[in-house]
């Protein structure tokens, strides 16, 4: 038994925030009826076609759900959403500001009618002040959201190379709904769940933001290297390849200096005598870690860091990261069936030992329509009379 199974989630979603909070939960075992444009759906289908013909976001974010199409705006549309509603536990949406309200899908509108119910409203900037009807797309979240500031080079501000504003917001959302169906556990009331993609963002920039406190100076922009530590970042190897290190600690200094630079008489160098030395003194002791790390290949650089126990990574790429040894040998890639047949992916992070997540299809547009309409009472007349009305 799944944590989630006999859950039902109705969700009216595009793009990432909201599918990654749902797909989170479809994992955890819910039933997710996902509702999309008729003939179009979730934008999301067509961002590109990376995925064997299908798209990279959506293939991510999608599987184990139940397509079902309906013109939320059309005349037939609210009655099925009622009826979809009578038997649902969470209703998710991240529709445009104010347009769940317009078609009476707001907490306020639903809570008589279903008092067990959980709301959850994901947007830009959340469900009221000045920002709320602002667009809110995830790089204009980073950039809002100050990370921008902070990411990049002296030079250039860099966005992050994946959704973060997009993936914080869903994992919010998703934690809150856990914590909702554990309070309506004890209480038998649903709620309302605000979650914006700012606030998200924010909770992640409040190490910086603790750092510039009462207007001190931000951490500065120091590229794939530590702002603050160092040597902490990317280095070369003497085979053109990058290796990542790390050190915290001025133990770790000392082992690094003897284990793997092998000069050890650099530990007791004043230039290099703490961490805010070395951060000061940076340019002068890359120089001398370059030099060293010139005379050998990356493999033989990260076999020195294991042996002195400092933590170090290899600089992977995708291709790599398709074939990681560690998740290969943890058995962490699965297979899922989707409309262009079965793709890899990966099992849900932290998993407990209790049950197997689900990891079923992705779906194709309205794949569930007649199915789910048949379950709520329609006929195979009605069914078709809804599609000629371009209702589903």
């Amino acid at each position: 038994m799944r944590p989630l199974d006999g859950i039902t989630v109705i969700t009216l979603e595009h793009a990432i925030a909201a599918p990654f909070c749902t797909r989170q939960l479809a994992d955890m075992g819910a039933r997710v009826i996902k509702i999309e444009r008729p003939g179009v759906g979730d934008f999301a289908r067509a961002y590109d076609t990376r995925t064997r013909g299908m798209a990279s976001h959506f293939v991510w974010t999608n599987r184990s759900k139940e397509s079902l199409t309906l013109d939320v705006k059309h005349a037939q549309a609210g009655p099925i959403l009622l009826q979809l509603l009578a038997s649902a536990d969470v209703l998710v949406q991240n529709l445009a500001p104010g347009a769940a309200a317009r078609l009476g899908l707001s907490y306020d509108a639903l809570r008589e009618k279903f008092p067990r119910l959980i709301v959850v409203d994901i947007s830009g900037y959340g469900a009221d002040g000045p920002y709320r009807d602002k667009k809110a797309y995830d790089l204009l979240i980073q950039s809002e959201s100050g990370f921008l500031s902070i990411t990049g080079t002296p030079d250039d501000p860099a966005k992050a190379g994946c959704s973060i504003a997009d993936i914080a917001a869903g994992m919010y959302a998703y934690s809150n709904i856990l914590g909702a169906l554990i309070q309506r556990g004890k209480t038998g009331l649903g709620c309302n769940i605000d979650v914006s993609m700012l606030e998200s963002m924010v909770e992640w920039m409040n190490y910086p933001l603790y750092y510039a406190i009462d207007g001190a100076a931000p951490p500065p922009r120091a590229g794939a290297a530590h702002a603050t530590i160092y040597p902490y970042g990317p280095f070369p190897a003497g085979d053109g390849k990058v290796v990542m290190l790390g050190l915290q600690n001025e133990r770790e200094w000392q082992l690094f200096c003897a284990r793997v630079l092998e000069r050890p008489e650099l530990a007791g160098d004043v230039r290099f005598a703490s961490n805010a030395a070395r951060n000061a003194g940076r340019e002068a002791l890359r120089e001398i870690i370059v030099g060293v790390f010139a005379a050998m290949t990356a493999e033989q650089v990260i076999a020195r860091l294991d042996a002195a126990q400092i933590a170090n990574a290899r600089l992977n790429d995708m291709q790599d990261l398709w074939n990681h040894a560690q998740l290969q040998a943890r058995g962490r890639w699965v297979e899922v069936e989707s409309p262009v047949g079965p793709l890899p992916a990966l099992l849900p992070p932290g998993t407990p030992n209790t049950y197997a997540p689900r990891m079923d299809a992705v779906p194709g547009l309205g794949q569930h329509t007649d199915a789910i309409l048949a379950e709520l009472g329609f006929d195979r007349t009605a069914i078709d009379a809804l599609r000629q009305q371009e209702a589903i």
